[in-house]
């Protein structure tokens, strides 16, 4: 059992905790236990019966009606909910008590919902990301375990690998080779799996080469197979003091390749689009970028 206190309910609900302390006065609907200096510490259960009164608040449900609801009645309201909405807060909040949960079932269906209403483009750049922003911010604060972002991250990316291995090629299509990849030491791989659903999709000839791939055989696969695209995500790696450099030698060594670069480290940086190099500071710019070529072939 894990113990929060009511920051740690503020962040993963989104509740405002001075809300969360009238809603115990009020209605009842916590119990937290006291420590001896007086602080409110609350339980796993406490954590997700505020998660499920979220959603099912932010939906609509008055606070006053909730509290009158049994824990059935209130899964229950949940679980319809999830079914038919496609509100882009309600299905962030449904992957957070998912996430919570270590619950496989309700991301499925939460996923599903998303796709389903959605698209698959849309909902990853509406819902999913959105949601390891949120992810991002519980790190800061301590609120998520690494199990818990783990089990999330990874089936998201069983999900993107069945989505990617679903399209069907084109025949006598776009013919436009591109190599993907994250540089040597990075590991944070679905932005890198949304690009390749998005160009395959699009009718790309797509090399992946996935994580950590040094460059030194980046450059010799790029003389030997000669795209005419180059994608990367520099979301840890490399730090922003050795980004200039890399950056350089990706300009000097590919002069001919056009080399599309985002992630967090690109965008506290400085480096601009400049040459053979074209920065982005979203994923949704690529894919604009992307729109924009196809409509030109």
């Amino acid at each position: 059992m894990s113990s929060y206190s009511i920051k740690d309910l503020e962040h993963l609900s989104g509740i405002k905790a001075h809300t969360l302390r009238i809603w115990e006065q009020r209605y009842g609907l916590l119990k937290p236990k006291r420590t001896e200096t007086n602080i409110r510490e609350y339980s796993d259960n406490e954590l997700r019966l505020i998660l499920n009164v979220s959603l099912l608040n932010k939906s609509g449900y008055k606070i006053s009606q909730i509290a009158d609801m049994t824990q059935t009645d209130i899964e229950r309201a949940v679980s319809e909910l999830l079914n038919e909405n496609s509100n882009r807060d309600t299905l962030i909040d449904a992957l957070i008590l998912s996430m919570n949960e270590l619950n496989e079932s309700r991301f499925d269906k939460t996923f599903s919902n998303a796709i389903l209403h959605l698209g698959f483009e849309k909902a990853m750049l509406q819902v999913i990301f959105p949601f390891f922003r949120r992810i991002g911010i519980m790190w800061q604060v301590g609120t998520i375990t690494p199990a818990q972002e783990h089990f999330i991250s990874n089936l998201i990316r069983q999900k993107m690998i069945v989505a990617i291995d679903g399209i069907v090629t084109q025949v006598g299509g776009i013919q436009t080779k591109a190599i993907l990849y994250l540089p040597e030491n990075e590991l944070h791989e679905i932005p890198l799996l949304f690009l390749y659903h998005a160009l395959k999709h699009r009718g790309y000839t797509v090399i992946y080469l996935g994580q950590s791939v040094p460059l030194n055989d980046l450059l010799s696969l790029c003389e030997y197979y000669r795209p005419e695209l180059l994608f990367s995500v520099f979301s840890a790696e490399p730090n922003y003091d050795h980004l200039d450099e890399y950056v350089n030698i990706l300009r000097s060594k590919l002069p001919n390749i056009q080399c599309c670069l985002s992630g967090y480290q690109i965008t506290k940086s400085n480096i601009d689009s400049k040459d053979n190099i074209t920065v982005f500071k979203e994923l949704i710019e690529i894919i604009r970028f992307l729109d924009h070529r196809t409509s030109q072939n």
